[in-house]
């Protein structure tokens, strides 16, 4: 052991409890680079046991191992075990590899115009960053996915060769867009790609088990993202899809193959339902504005009217508005609904009195008494609140606002 650091100072010695860096002069770790995670595991020396939850690059060839001292004292010039983790390095290197052979297929399927822009492998997925301008459709995912399950069924070797950065070029190796390269370079064959990567990666294709895309999305203008499941992952994630369609069949009771099919119906059913109870919504609405109607008080030759319809939504509401104004000819109006906590306001004022009485102003004026705000055109407007119990006072006030601008 060649250094410790503790927050960044170089010191003798660790002790349990404490985070730190360790520096070996040779290690089995992978330092994170190229998007693949640094590896984690566990340095001992006699009782101390340090947990590597990380590995950062130093320099180009001084590795930093980032942990905590689980028992005992690391002191430098203490002969030590490196001993990464096997099983999350693995699952690393299935994605690591299952990334070269999706980008690979992105760029058969969707052009050749897609580079890379950005990635992260670790143990549970690999997410890749990549240039395009249109969302990657279910028909060319499944396409992709396939040729990347065929290049692993295939179970090609895996042959990485060290050569000089003209030699790789002339192989013609995929090499990243504005990277900087050293004048050697590690060229990777996986399957049927080809490209510079320094990374770790399975003997052979067959290796990395199983491939799906679980998610697919922009990121920023041009650029795509894709994140991906190897290996005993994918397996896992099939499952759990399966799982839950099962639980949405057993639901539906139908079989899972029967579930579209089903949801399909059930969605129009909900549609019809929402149509017929608009319909009855705006025929109680039609009766309760008749009735509101007669509670209008003439104040300077235009009827003001302040009511609570029930059962009403914005639409209701706005509908009522135009029907009240349309039977008043000449009036103010305000219409309020209530739903749990919250409060929905509609002002109408008709075209004879919008000079003197602006509808925006007049849902403020109401929604700021019921805890809200709101606003809109002088002839029409909408409004907001959170405090239904000062809804009876608001509306009672509504008069006096308005009389004193007619």
């Amino acid at each position: 052991m060649v250094a410790l650091y503790l927050d960044g100072t170089p010191v003798a010695e660790l002790k349990a409890g404490q985070q730190g860096v360790v520096v070996l002069d040779t290690t089995p770790f992978y330092a994170e680079s190229g998007g693949q995670v640094g590896d984690e595991g566990h340095i001992t020396s006699g009782s101390a046991r340090f947990a590597v939850g990380d590995t950062q690059k130093i320099k180009a060839d001084v590795f930093g191992h980032h942990g905590v001292v689980e028992q005992g004292t690391l002191a430098v010039g203490d002969t030590v075990t490196a001993s990464v983790n096997l099983d999350l390095r693995a699952a690393t290197v299935r994605n690591h590899s299952a990334t070269h052979l999706m980008h690979k297929a992105l760029r058969e399927v969707l052009g050749d115009h897609v580079q890379q822009k950005g990635s992260l492998v670790n143990a549970e997925r690999t997410r890749f960053d990549f240039a395009h301008n249109a969302p990657v459709t279910d028909a060319q995912i499944r396409r992709i996915e396939a040729i990347v399950n065929a290049e692993i069924l295939a179970n090609a070797a895996t042959d990485a060769r060290i050569m000089d950065i003209e030699s790789a070029k002339q192989t013609g190796a995929m090499m990243l867009f504005g990277e900087k390269y050293g004048d050697t370079v590690r060229v990777l064959d996986i399957g049927s790609s080809r490209e510079l990567c320094g990374g770790t990666h399975v003997q052979r294709t067959g290796d990395i088990g199983l491939f799906t895309i679980v998610a697919e999305g922009g990121v920023a203008a041009g650029v795509r993202r894709v994140e991906a499941v190897t290996g005993l992952n994918a397996l896992a994630y099939m499952q759990d899809m399966e799982a839950t369609l099962g639980g949405v069949a057993g639901t539906l009771r139908v079989v899972p193959s029967e579930v579209p099919a089903r949801v399909g119906a059930l969605l129009e059913q909900l549609r019809e339902a929402e149509r017929e109870m608009a319909a009855l919504k705006g025929r109680l609405a039609s009766a309760q504005g008749d009735e509101l109607a007669a509670q209008a008080v003439e104040v300077n030759g235009v009827k003001v009217l302040a009511a609570t319809l029930q059962g009403a939504d914005a639409k209701t509401l706005r509908d009522t508005m135009d029907k009240l104004k349309d039977k008043l000819k000449s009036a103010v109006v305000v219409l309020a609904t209530v739903d749990g906590d919250k409060v929905q306001l509609a002002a109408g004022v008709t075209p004879d009195a919008v000079g003197k009485v602006k509808a925006g102003e007049l849902v403020n004026f109401v929604a700021q008494q019921v805890g809200g705000k709101g606003g809109g055109k002088p002839d029409m407007a909408m409004a907001g609140g959170t405090q239904p119990a000062g809804l009876p006072a608001a509306l009672q006030s509504v008069q006096g606002w308005v009389a004193g601008r007619l």
